[in-house]
């Protein structure tokens, strides 16, 4: 990473003494595995006479050409910029170069596929990473028009923003796809796919009368699994939705959407051209929750094509802007334009869940971030960007009103189109469709870090009538705004075995404490439930009858929203050391199967764990587990069959899996000789029942090579390394470690699943040993590798499982031995660190 970083105030130069017109990239993608032609021609203004720079990362220049004169290649080319100097008012410059593929998902990405060995390309550029296909000025707000010539196998699909033309085939195997000109658009969200990619395609029509393609793509040996109909169907939804919504027809010519393998992130907004992870393609039976993800998926990437492709950001510190309105844009699209109407319900379960556990880190910032440079931003793709600003937007346009909210959005599109702003652009015209001023809003929200904590204050006489109401809001020491709040105060009470609401307020909270008078006289309820319907972004309290009450009849909740905010406070309460992670361990095993909404299952069942393996008391963390295994074996038994729920229950019970006869119970599912009705043990659930054998240490090596020979995959290889790398051994996890961190050629989402099964927790014994190699390879690994894959390796191979105070001592010593670490780095260490000390104060409480 030497040498590839750009800082805010380079670019802000840059930006004064260049301004693109277009790029002509001519790409040959058929010189063999290891890097492909890259020429480039670049047509800008400049200030005459004036020096700067252009990116690239490449293997070699062969040529550079700057107004017909040539450049001395390895006297201007070094850490991964090309220097040009004295420029004219209009400049044309030509560099020609070998530029590499990459296994990391970053660049342009290339994919053997082990089932028939056909090679997939596609690219990746967010953040920095166009610059690794061609020369390139790497900064959002030097937006251009790009044209892209691609030559490439014959038998080949070639995919970029443009529509696909037909190709001018050569007759030796090769042919060449010349693509008309983007509008200008900036270089992060340009892209490229080819390879022998299945295609589908339809279209639609605009609501400016054109008609759009659409076109859906993946890989030969994944197609027979891919619900293109679907697909479709979802992408028509969300462009009726947003075209009326917005105001402003599609802004560009077709929309494909391509599942591409080896993908590091859910997906990415590349205008007309969205890749997908393959995760969307369900070869096996996945839980709702996962289908609901992606139709929210599809639905974010398709905002983009506005909110961010259209008009963009003038510098990474609005980021935020984009992800949280596309985050927020998705969640009510897929509520009021489709099947998935419960959406904020998974909203609060899921986006919420990781805003407030973000907003908590020591690396909490405010949702407009300060971002110095490019390693500042990409460890900002977090839930602050996404989760917590999507909630914040949300706030907004309950405020100012949606159909003002929606009014302002469209104004802002049409005056800013093709163009790049700020923050301020964006709330110009939301005041002025509004009529609110919104500088003390974006000041309290926008520009401070933390969340708000709020919690009830009753006062009952002896009859049980409240005397006394009062919200109690306090802020962490270190962000210690108070902030106003608008929500809802319920009241629930148990009713022929019902919990039932049977009154609710909605006022504004603002200040330490607001004192609520309306609620004196009334009859204090079983359960009082603040921000009833999830109208504000704060974390909220149960009292002692309420967290009872919880306890005992969460289940008889009938609305899922109000059930996913008890879990949610229940869960807080727990991080936050308040009550006792083994009251948590009875609160979902009692209640966790009665609950309908498939990612309130999911996010709770992954806290369950965390709670029984890192946050009750070490003394009984064994019968912890023990205890929740059963729960969870009980609860598969006891779920319809061939439901979701027994779905989730079944993984979820591998994963926690703890004793011999608990694995015993694991392989008799795998092997079936042990069945359960409606539960089909397909092929993602006999590896994710073989992961639990070996972390068991009941599945060895040769197992795991002959489940993977039956299903010699790219999703088959990842289990493989997640499930050798689980195994209990010294040897097993040495073996991991060399895969992983001491040679460089295993592919992104192979280290992903390593490093996953590297830290399952039932190895936790033998992850001691690697404490102090941990700490030994983080800044080697820092140094020599992408970003992407040392973000994997540093948060992925963090034991964090022991949660023990050697641990947090060691992780401590580091941080003070290595003050001057990059940041970034530094960050994700201290974010490590932060989960441990969280897990050992509420250690602390479970023992009391």
């Amino acid at each position: 990473m030497p040498g590839e970083n750009l800082t805010r105030l380079e670019a802000q130069e840059r930006r004064a003494i260049v301004d693109t017109a277009s790029y002509d990239v001519v790409l040959d993608l058929t010189t063999g595995p290891e890097v492909f032609g890259s020429r480039t021609t670049v047509r800008f203004a400049a200030t005459p006479g004036a020096s700067t720079f252009i990116d690239l990362i490449a293997r070699s220049v062969r040529e550079i050409t700057l107004n017909g004169r040539s450049i001395d290649a390895a006297a201007a080319f070094a850490d991964s910029r090309i220097a040009l100097s004295d420029l004219a008012a209009d400049n044309e410059l030509i560099i020609d170069a070998d530029c590499e593929y990459t296994n990391t998902g970053e660049g342009l990405h290339r994919f053997v596929d082990p089932v028939d060995d056909e090679v997939y390309l596609y690219s990746q550029f967010e953040v920095p990473d166009s610059r690794r296909m061609y020369a390139v000025f790497e900064q959002p707000d030097l937006k251009a028009s790009f044209r892209f010539t691609v030559t490439a196998p014959a038998a080949w699909k070639v995919v970029s923003n443009s529509p696909t033309p037909t190709p001018e085939d050569h007759g030796d195997g090769r042919a060449t796809w010349r693509f008309e000109p983007t509008p200008r658009i900036s270089s992060y969200i340009t892209a490229l796919v080819a390879g022998p990619y299945e295609s589908v395609f339809s279209s639609l029509t605009s609501s400016d009368g054109r008609e759009i393609p659409l076109g859906v793509y993946a890989r030969k040996s994944l197609w027979e699994h891919l619900d293109a109909d679907y697909v479709f169907d979802k992408t028509r939804q969300g462009f009726a939705y947003f075209e009326e919504k917005f105001g402003y027809p599609y802004p560009f010519a077709k929309y494909d959407q391509l599942f591409v393998p080896e993908f590091n992130a859910g997906a990415m907004e590349n205008a007309g051209a969205v890749t997908f992870t393959e995760t969307y393609v369900f070869r096996s039976k996945v839980t709702d929750a996962v289908r609901e993800r992606r139709v929210v998926t599809i639905l974010h990437e398709l905002a983009h094509m506005w909110f961010g492709d259209l008009v963009t950001m003038k510098w990474w510190d609005g980021l935020w802007l984009s992800e949280s309105f596309a985050e927020w844009a998705s969640t009510i699209a897929t509520a009021e334009a489709t099947e998935w109407t419960e959406a904020w319900t998974t909203f609060n379960a899921m986006e919420k869940t990781w805003a407030y556990r973000q907003d908590q880190l020591p690396s909490t910032h405010p949702v407009v971030a300060e971002i110095n440079d490019l390693e500042d931003v990409q460890v900002n793709f977090d839930g602050i960007t996404y989760a917590k600003g999507g909630s914040v937007l949300k706030q907004l346009a309950a405020w100012v009103g949606i159909d003002a909210f929606f009014a302002g959005v469209g104004a802002y599109f049409r005056k800013n189109e093709w163009s790049n702003t700020e923050l301020s652009d964006l709330l110009v015209e939301l005041e002025a469709t509004s009529g609110r001023e919104l500088t003390g809003w974006s000041k309290k929200w926008l520009e401070t870090a933390g969340v708000n904590t709020l919690s009830p204050e009753i006062v009952t006489d002896a009859d049980g009538v409240i005397t006394r109401f009062a919200i109690v809001q306090t802020a962490p020491a270190d962000y210690p705004t108070i902030r106003p709040h608008r929500l809802a105060v319920g009241f629930y009470d148990l009713q022929d075995g019902a919990l039932v609401r049977v009154h609710r307020l909605e006022l504004d909270v603002d200040g330490d404490l607001t004192e609520v008078p309306e609620l004196k006289g009334r009859r204090r309820p079983d359960l009082v439930l603040l921000n009833d319907d999830d109208l504000a972004y704060a974390k909220i309290r149960l009292d002692a009858r309420s967290l009872a009450t919880a306890i005992d009849h969460l289940r008889d909740i009938s609305d899922p929203l109000a059930r996913s905010l008890v879990w949610g406070a229940a869960w807080d309460q727990t991080r936050d050391a308040e009550t006792a992670a083994s009251d948590y361990v009875d609160l979902v095993l009692r209640n966790i199967g009665s609950e309908t909404e498939s990612t309130t299952v999911r996010t709770t069942l992954a806290q369950l764990q965390l709670a029984a393996n890192s946050y009750v008391a070490p003394d009984a963390r064994a019968a912890t587990r023990e205890r929740v295994a059963e729960g969870l074996w009980t609860l598969l038994q006891g779920a319809e069959a061939g439901s979701d729920s027994q779905l989730q229950f079944a993984t979820a019970f591998a994963s926690a899996a703890a004793t011999p006869a608990q694995w015993d119970r694991v392989a008799g599912l795998r092997d079936g000789s042990l069945v359960i009705d409606g539960l089909s043990v397909d092929t993602d659930l006999a590896w994710a029942l073989l992961v639990s054998l070996a972390a068991g240490g009941r599945a060895d090596a040769a197992a795991v090579d002959e489940a993977l020979e039956a299903d010699n995959t790219a999703k088959g290889g990842e289990f493989a390394a997640q499930a050798k790398a689980a195994m209990p051994t010294s040897a097993a996890k040495s073996g991991a470690w060399e895969r992983l961190v001491t040679r460089r050629d295993a592919p992104n989402t192979i280290i992903r699943a390593a490093a996953a099964g590297f830290v399952h927790p039932a190895g936790t014994e033998v992850l001691a040993e690697w404490v102090a190699p941990y700490f030994e390879m983080l800044l080697p690994v820092w140094e020599s590798r992408s970003y992407q894959i040392a973000q994997y390796l540093v948060v992925g191979l963090y034991p964090a499982p022991l949660a023990d105070v050697a641990l947090r001592d060691a992780t401590r010593a580091w941080l003070t031995e290595y003050r001057d670490a990059p940041p970034a780095l530094r960050r994700l260490v201290q974010e490590n660190l932060a989960g441990v000390e969280r897990a050992l104060a509420a250690q602390d409480r479970d023992g009391q």
